[in-house]
């Protein structure tokens, strides 16, 4: 289960951003902008990430607080699963990232699975809808569902690309080290029990 800090920075940071969003009175701003700066002192603490990137960060985020949208792809070929290994950190995950505006969920990891891997490929289920703090992840400063499709390919052939350096396909009992900010090995290891058991439903939660 994610620690009380981030669920207490995570929600300031919301009643702030939501603040500053729509009141209008001085007063009340200056308080709104002591909130976030509560939040960012908590999140800078216990997260060992410098307080000036926590404070550029919530700073970005304008109107009303709502969770961000990370698209994964899982992509079977013969028992194993397509895996990229992420430049920033040298470990592996789902191809997938950020979704968007003006893409609808498939549409966005179909292309990240496309920019990352060098593959084209097709949507073809949604697998899981994961709140990303219930997930054993390493805390992040934004509030984020995670959305797993399971995707077919359709053509293309591996390639890096400016955020992956290797692409592979992994059996698994044999994964590599993963990004465990990006994917966990349960979140892996559901997704091979989606791909032997088609008709099981959506996870969500």
């Amino acid at each position: 289960m994610q620690p009380k800090w981030l669920e207490w920075a995570q929600n300031l940071q919301a009643i702030a951003q939501n603040g500053l969003t729509y009141c209008d009175g001085v007063y009340d701003i200056e308080r709104y902008k002591q909130l976030r700066a509560i939040a960012t002192e908590i999140m800078a603490t216990y997260s060992n990430i410098e307080h000036s990137y926590v404070l550029d960060l919530f700073s970005r985020e304008l109107g009303y607080a709502t969770p961000k949208v990370d698209v994964r792809g899982a992509i079977f070929r013969d028992d194993t699963i397509l895996l990229v290994k992420e430049r920033v950190d040298g470990c592996w995950t789902l191809p997938g990232g950020w979704a968007d505006v003006g893409e609808s969920p498939s549409e966005a990891v179909v292309k990240e699975i496309y920019e990352e891997s060098g593959y084209q490929a097709r949507a073809i289920k949604l697998l899981a809808v994961y709140d990303r703090n219930k997930q054993g992840h390493p805390p992040l400063p934004f509030y984020v569902y995670k959305l797993f499709f399971h995707c077919e390919l359709i053509g293309g052939s591996p390639s890096s690309s400016i955020e992956t350096e290797e692409v592979g396909f992994f059996p698994e009992g044999a994964l590599p080290e993963l990004s465990l900010g990006r994917v966990t090995p349960a979140q892996i290891n559901r997704l091979f029990q989606h791909y032997r058991q088609p008709d099981l439903p959506t996870d969500f939660d």
